[in-house]
């Protein structure tokens, strides 16, 4: 999953601080590198998790109270990373691994540390789309998220902005690019199944206190953001990924720029128009390293990064998260599953604000999400059985894990729900 090259440090130095000539230079740097020929097979996971107070649920635990108990981590047997969302959500990035069975293994080795370690901390990690209690608010004091806050109210999605970055949380899977030949049908199988996969992980319905009306609220806050940064990245054909990426890369406007500290860009001012000339932000052209850290501050639901980066997953259980994950890499690296979802997904491939909306009860949705399952589940590597029957069952049954976390709510309130998932009271 990490691209080869021969360029020695200098190298790479030299190229981050060359000076782009034109927009057409970007252009071509994002085409040169957006995508990495290979074959396909590994597998890398992301998975964020809410943070509360064990003896408080209501309270946002704080940067240094955070940061120390990562700081006493021991280290993970998986090799993952350990960071905090601006919010104070914790990540496991897990390294790129063989294959979906080896990816989940790590990643469950390590998600036990981490709870372990947060326990005796009297912090416990919950597995939801979005925080259904707490209002919005930022902890970590990264000049980058405090200027992401400045660019998003003067774009008009303040709102939207705060709440994306504070009080959602995802499963996200990184897989290998694959073959040149293959990249147009496996970026756009990729953001067909995006619907499908949305309705069958929905997992937020509730957003700082109130049911929302989404299976999905994550992805509802993410649609209200401009869709010039997280909408799909596909042109009308879809058949060049690279140039459309790049399109959508160049179009998008910039939200920071860095001298030497991020200052954000309160006018909107497209990418190219920076690397045209046109407008000289910060008083000089812009460089290879800053198109880069640009192509960071995009969120679409399916990232070109050398592989691919799909982000659309709310985050949901330690019952179910293996078995999705694995289901979405079979569907996109097994030959045979993927002509299945292909088919299957056809119908609802640009479903998305439905999909986020009604999950599994839709008609269409649900037929399309129990295709894929069924596909999935007869291809899942060994040792998943139990988390594909869990998930096979609830997709059947039409129910997302929302439907779950609902009923619990209804049935205790929010806070104390939310205080058994912490705790780890399945």
């Amino acid at each position: 999953m990490l691209m080869a090259s021969t360029m020695t440090s200098r190298d790479v130095v030299e190229q981050r601080t060359e000076t782009l000539s034109s927009a057409e230079s970007a252009a071509h740097h994002i085409v040169e590198t957006c995508l990495t020929d290979g074959p396909v097979g590994a597998v890398g996971l992301e998975i964020e998790a809410h943070c509360y107070d064990l003896a408080d649920p209501w309270r946002r635990p704080g940067w240094e109270e955070l940061t120390a108990t990562i700081a006493e981590l021991p280290p993970l047997p998986g090799g993952s990373v350990v960071t905090l969302e601006p919010g104070g959500a914790v990540e496991l990035s897990g390294p790129p691994l063989g294959d979906v069975g080896a990816a989940v293994t790590a990643m469950a080795t390590d998600r036990s540390v981490l709870r372990t370690a947060f326990a005796q901390a009297g912090l416990g990690l919950v597995l939801l789309g979005a925080d259904p209690l707490r209002p919005v608010g930022r902890v970590n004091p990264g000049a980058r998220y405090a200027a992401m806050e400045s660019f998003f109210r003067a774009s008009d999605t303040g709102a939207a902005g705060a709440a994306m970055m504070t009080s959602t949380a995802s499963v996200q899977v990184n897989l290998d690019a694959g073959p040149q030949q293959g990249w147009a049908d496996r970026v756009r199988l990729a953001h067909a199944l995006g619907p499908t996969m949305i309705a069958i992980a929905a997992n937020s319905p509730i957003l700082s206190g109130d049911f929302t009306g989404w299976q999905s609220t994550r992805q509802l806050v993410w649609s209200r953001l401009d869709s010039a940064r997280c909408g799909p990245i596909l042109g009308a054909s879809g058949a060049d990924p690279a140039s459309d990426w790049a399109r959508y890369a160049l179009r998008a406007p910039v939200m920071l720029v860095h001298n030497p500290d991020p200052v954000p860009v309160t006018q909107w001012v497209p990418f190219a128009d920076w690397a045209d000339g046109r407008v000289p932000l910060g008083g000089r052209a812009p460089t290879v390293a800053d198109l880069e850290y640009h192509l960071t501050t995009l969120f679409p639901p399916v990232r070109p990064r050398g592989f691919l980066e799909v982000r659309y997953l709310d985050s949901v259980p330690d019952a179910l998260w293996p078995a999705l994950v694995s289901t979405l890499t079979v569907l996109l690296d097994d030959p045979v599953a993927a002509g299945i979802a292909a088919e299957a997904t056809e119908p609802v491939a640009g479903a998305w604000d439905r999909a986020a909306r009604l999950g599994l009860t839709d008609r269409r949705l649900h037929r399309a999400a129990v295709a894929c399952v069924h596909a999935a589940a007869d291809r899942a590597p060994a040792g998943l059985g139990e988390s594909m029957m869990v998930l096979l069952r609830s997709v059947e049954q039409g129910r997302c894990p929302a439907d779950g976390f609902a009923d619990r709510v209804v049935a205790n309130g929010i806070a104390p729900a939310l205080a058994d998932l912490a705790r780890g009271d399945l």
